[in-house]
């Protein structure tokens, strides 16, 4: 009687941790930062990256749609990295202390990203960095405006300027004219 008690509950063990084994060995979907917007999330020392995407319609510059969280007293000044034919280009943006800087939407100051030559779809890498902070290089996805939510926020233009012809004030000199003779004046005698 004791060896099938025995029996029975070392099956009953054994098709409990058999039918419960699978969460063992399958990975949690609650354990994975799924980002729900279209732009990516990162952090870098006290600052959070929030929601960071490059917005461009000819694809040469972009402006950097994103919210910089700074949980720190002390305003930061962050730096974003990126390349440009090869060379190491830098911007410098302030994040406030205690709160949340953002770029790009309407009505906040846009910071554009000038000669990135990336097509629309594909993916930027920038790197954002402070002070001695260690830094984190996000792949900003690139968008166009054809997104409704985005009309409005690719990059202002740079003034192209058309170079106007200056007149030059010009000196002429006095000529001869042959046809002119000089006729003697009549000198009274004396």
């Amino acid at each position: 009687m004791r060896a099938r008690l025995g029996a029975a509950l070392a099956m009953a063990a054994l098709l409990g941790l058999g039918t419960a084994g699978c969460a063992f060995i399958t990975p949690q979907a609650t354990t994975k930062e799924v980002e729900t917007a279209n732009g990516v999330n990162g952090k870098v020392g006290t600052v959070d990256i929030r929601n960071a995407t490059l917005i461009s319609d000819d694809g040469k510059d972009a402006s950097l749609l994103v919210t910089f969280s700074n949980s720190a007293k002390e305003s930061r000044a962050l730096t974003l990295q990126y390349e440009v034919a090869g060379a190491k280009t830098e911007l410098t943006v302030p994040v406030a202390g205690n709160g949340n800087t953002s770029f790009g939407a309407d009505g906040e100051t846009q910071v554009v990203l000038r000669g990135i030559d990336a097509a629309a779809g594909s993916l930027f890498p920038v790197y954002f960095q402070y002070g001695d902070a260690e830094g984190k290089q996000l792949l900003l996805p690139i968008l166009t405006t054809d997104f409704a939510e985005y009309t409005g926020l690719a990059p202002t233009p740079l003034p192209t300027v058309t170079p106007t012809p200056t007149p030059v004030p010009s000196t002429t000199l006095p000529t001869a004219d042959p046809a002119v003779t000089p006729t003697p004046e009549a000198t009274p005698a004396p």
